[in-house]
């Protein structure tokens, strides 16, 4: 399949929301990196249609965002 590694993610997020995640990722472990993969796959198509796609469309590419 895929060439896969383990990546650490710290984010801040409100009170309630972190909460949920935490039962969430107690409860699956993996559905919180299947979110993640789905989202980041999201990203990458709109940024190639929105690069392709001649209708002006300004996207900053993943790789260039600063936290």
């Amino acid at each position: 399949m895929w060439d896969t590694r383990a990546v650490e993610l710290r984010v801040n997020l409100p009170g309630t929301v972190a909460a949920e995640l935490e039962e969430v990722q107690r409860r699956d472990p993996e559905l919180l990196s299947r979110i993640v993969y789905y989202a980041m796959t999201r990203r990458t198509i709109f940024d190639h249609l929105a690069a392709h796609s001649g209708l002006g469309i300004a996207t900053e590419p993943l790789t260039s965002r600063t936290p």
